[in-house]
């Protein structure tokens, strides 16, 4: 018999550490596998080859958990300040990555739940999940009552719009089931499928992530088509247009937690970060709000400063390279002057990914200079890749584009 008291006490537990939504369903294959297959034999996947390898797993989470009866699915708020208005030579950041990296934060505060779990049932079997396994999230979300999936692939909630992690936490134990959220309040809105910058809905409900920009400045480890650069506009780490725009974030609740508030980064602090290993301390950097990122400090980041930096942040995920490679790109959609200095320097970088993406973002001014460096560096390159970047750039260079975002 499913335990009631049981349930009431791991919710009510829940929301003491700051999970705004609580909902329990049973373990069963999710509704959407279905259409899971079929989006993955689209391609629509890109190079997130993890998700086909083990798609047989995503078809019940006994293969998370074997023997599980019931899952507690969370959600957690992460909305937290305004992002600072756009500004030449930085780079936007997707809300969720202002703070500490969010698996540490909700694993921190699942693993008090479990505690809980296994000291009213101590022979019970409990694993809790954090996007990590190969768990339907939003499936199972919707059957426990949380929301439903919106025409933006995200799941939403009348009270708390989209701005939520999710997690959960499955065991073996039969807790009081909830019911499933019925309705779908999406009507006839294309706020989000009008908004994408790079058309990544092919269809309500269905997004192509190849197309998406969080996937193009996270997941993707090679080149960014040459086609969908100009659409990441200024994003340099993930992308909320299709939830800014959605009705149901108007007033969505703000958290309170400590560790997902914008993270402020001085240029003291790099310095000092420098001075620990021995790179060349050069001139203050303004200060950071943790919404937005200064990308000509980026560039001047070795590899132990990036990681010092970045480790314990979902911004460490595409690693340094990949974060030079999208920061290059926004330089080039911006065409500030005064960025050439570094994308220069971002040409003489160690990555091929990085040196090709500042070719293409050289090719985007009309600076002599620009062209000269590229010129110059063509006859060094020997990564054909980064060749045929320089080469292109050099053809395609913009002869009488004006500066997207003025300098200064």
């Amino acid at each position: 018999m499913a335990n009631t008291a049981l349930t009431a006490e791991l919710k009510n537990e829940a929301q003491r550490l700051g999970f705004s939504l609580t909902g329990v369903c049973a373990a069963v294959e999710p509704t959407g596998i279905e259409r899971f297959g079929e989006w993955l034999a689209a391609g629509y996947a890109g190079e997130m080859h993890y998700l086909a390898g083990r798609a047989e797993a995503y078809t019940h989470p006994r293969h998370v958990l074997d023997g599980v009866r019931s899952l507690l699915v969370l959600g957690f708020p992460y909305r937290t300040s305004e992002p600072e208005p756009p500004q030449p030579m930085r780079g936007r950041v997707a809300r969720y990555a202002w703070g500490e990296d969010y698996h540490q934060v909700l694993w921190r505060k699942l693993k008090e739940l479990e505690n809980l779990l296994l000291a009213r049932e101590p022979q019970a079997a409990v694993r809790t999940v954090v996007d990590t396994a190969p768990l339907l999230e939003r499936e199972f979300a919707e059957l426990a009552g949380l929301g439903w999936i919106g025409k933006n692939t995200l799941l939403l909630n009348k009270h708390e719009g989209s701005y939520f992690f999710l997690a959960a936490l499955l065991t073996d134990v039969e807790l009081e089931i909830d019911a499933p959220h019925a309705m779908d309040h999406c009507g006839t809105c294309r706020a989000c499928l009008d908004a994408c910058p790079t058309e990544a809905f092919v269809a309500p409900y269905v997004l192509d992530a190849r197309k998406c920009i969080s996937y193009l400045t996270i997941e993707l480890k090679s080149p960014i088509p040459v086609e969908l650069r100009g659409g990441l506009q200024d994003w340099v780490f993930g992308c909320d247009v299709c939830q800014n725009v959605c009705p149901w974030n108007h007033r969505p609740r703000l958290t309170e937690e400590p560790a997902l508030q914008p993270r402020a980064e001085t240029g003291t602090s790099l310095n000092l970060l420098r001075a620990e290993t021995g790179a060349e301390t050069g001139t203050s950097l303004s200060a950071e709000t943790g919404t937005s990122l200064n990308l000509l400090e980026l560039f001047e980041l070795g590899d132990a400063e990036f990681r010092r930096r970045f480790r314990d942040t979902p911004l460490w995920r595409p690693k340094r390279r990949g974060i030079l490679r999208n920061a290059a790109i926004v330089l080039g959609n911006q065409r500030a002057v005064a960025a050439i200095p570094a994308l220069i320097r971002g040409l003489h970088d160690a990555e091929p990914l990085v040196r090709g993406a500042c070719a293409w973002a050289l090719g985007q001014f009309t600076s002599e200079a620009a062209r000269r460096e590229l010129r110059l560096h063509l006859s060094l390159e020997s990564e054909e890749i980064v060749r045929q970047e320089i080469e292109h750039a050099l053809t395609e260079a913009k002869a009488d584009a004006p500066s997207a975002i003025p300098p200064g």
